[in-house]
């Protein structure tokens, strides 16, 4: 009788999508192209500097060495440990989070980082692959309807907790990106009417940053007039509608008057503030809007071809701050110009499909769940990082998966990228 004995290289090969194999490797190599771009300076040893782990990119090699370690980890277990842990996960999350606040360390101005043995480490980075575990999880039982109220306020519960605990960390940015799991709630059945308001509620702010307080009431004055005007003769059969359009009306008006200017008086830092004031156009001190104002330089020096590899003068030279993790783009774009760029974003977008794709063969919600709220994840960080270097989103501190340098994040996506290859490659497996 003939036997055959499964090797490790037998249990990753089967079902293993390699076009995400392959998208992850190639993001991984430009990340670490690119912050060696920004730190090499001729005539220095780049051996040296690799076994002295003395600059960012020798740190990212290793961080990207751990991360590959852990991946082969994930791909060498049974995919029914991943539904299996979620909860025990998303509780180790929480109080990691909680123990920032405790034990944390602030650096530039976060206090959201635990310092081990040298090393730093974000939790805020790591709970946003436990919280999506726990929300698929969730979604994914036999006993949930999330149909019913109850069970949307728990989804969303899950969502927010982490969030808050992030807040307090004045961790602003990270706690914003758990707001892309609502996009996750959306695809599995959440009203879109929650979206539009949400939408709504973003338009009233930038209305009343934008606006003239006592203008902005008299268009929402002028506006319900005219909507009254025009259905009066339906109040006589529903009188709840113009109790309604009087609650928008009065729901709107105290909010630009009053809602929007005490969070930025009192909720606010400063310089979130002065971030957000230098996106609208609304401050131009050179103090406050020099990042961006080096970024959009850089980038647009670079033109169509840009100017070569390893020959970008204001990356290089260190014009713009935080280049290696906040404003890695600009690196493509004073490099590689225009055309770089769009393949760079070309490549993201290739992968956020390719995910979507994953994600719609699944035969298990909990599977389907976690790749939707990976695809909403990456989205939302490349969105905002690309639209923080290019000056049309606020500076939030987001970094762009897989290029900007940090252990935290490059191991974090890393890992939940790789548990969807690992789920997807058993999805005949796994029936919830």
């Amino acid at each position: 009788m003939d036997t055959h004995v499964r090797t490790s290289t037998d249990l990753i090969k089967p079902g293993i999508d390699r076009v995400l194999m392959a998208l992850y490797f190639i993001l991984v190599l430009i990340g670490l192209f690119s912050i060696f771009a920004v730190e090499h300076r001729p005539g220095e040893d780049v051996w040296y500097n690799v076994l002295h782990l003395s600059k960012n990119y020798s740190r990212q090699l290793m961080w990207v060495c751990i991360s590959l370690v852990l991946a082969l980890g994930i791909l060498l277990v049974d995919s029914k440990l991943f539904p299996a842990l979620a909860n025990l996960m998303y509780v180790f999350g929480i109080l990691l989070l909680l123990l920032v606040l405790v034990a944390g360390k602030d650096i530039k101005g976060s206090h959201s980082w635990l310092v081990i043995g040298g090393f730093q480490f974000q939790p805020a980075e790591f709970t946003k692959l436990t919280t999506n575990l726990a929300l698929a999880k969730y979604l994914s039982r036999l006993d949930v309807d999330f149909s019913t109220l109850r069970a949307r306020l728990i989804a969303i519960g899950l969502i927010l907790l982490p969030a808050a605990i992030i807040v307090m960390q004045s961790e602003t940015g990270l706690a914003l990106v758990y707001l892309s799991f609502f996009l996750v709630l959306y695809r599995e059945g959440l009203p879109g009417i929650i979206l539009i308001v949400g939408f709504s509620v973003i338009v009233l702010v930038l209305s009343a940053l934008l606006v003239e307080k006592h203008i902005l009431l008299m268009i929402f004055s002028v506006a319900a007039a005219f909507v009254i005007y025009f259905m009066r003769r339906s109040f006589r059969r529903h009188p709840e509608r113009l109790f309604l359009i009087l609650l928008i009306w009065g729901f709107c008006s105290v909010f630009v008057m009053q809602v929007v200017p005490y969070i930025f008086t009192h909720v606010l830092k400063p310089y979130q503030v002065s971030r957000i004031n230098v996106m609208l156009g609304k401050e131009v001190s050179p103090k406050s809007s020099y990042n961006v104002l080096q970024s959009k330089i850089a980038i647009g020096s670079g033109g169509l071809f840009g100017k070569g590899y390893l020959k970008g003068t204001q990356t290089r030279y260190e014009f713009v701050p935080e280049q290696s993790t906040d404003f890695i783009f600009c690196t493509i774009g004073e490099d590689f110009g225009f055309i770089g760029s769009i393949g760079l974003l070309g490549l993201y977008l290739i992968l956020l499909f390719r995910i979507i794709q994953v994600a719609e063969r699944q035969r298990s919600t909990f599977s389907r769940v976690y790749a939707y709220g990976l695809a909403s994840i990456l989205f939302f960080h490349v969105a905002i990082n690309i639209g923080m270097t290019t000056g049309l989103a606020p500076v939030i501190g987001i970094p762009l998966p897989w290029m900007s340098y940090g252990g935290s994040s490059m191991i974090t996506f890393t890992m939940m990228l790789f548990i969807l290859i690992r789920l997807d490659a058993d999805r005949q497996k796994i029936l919830r």
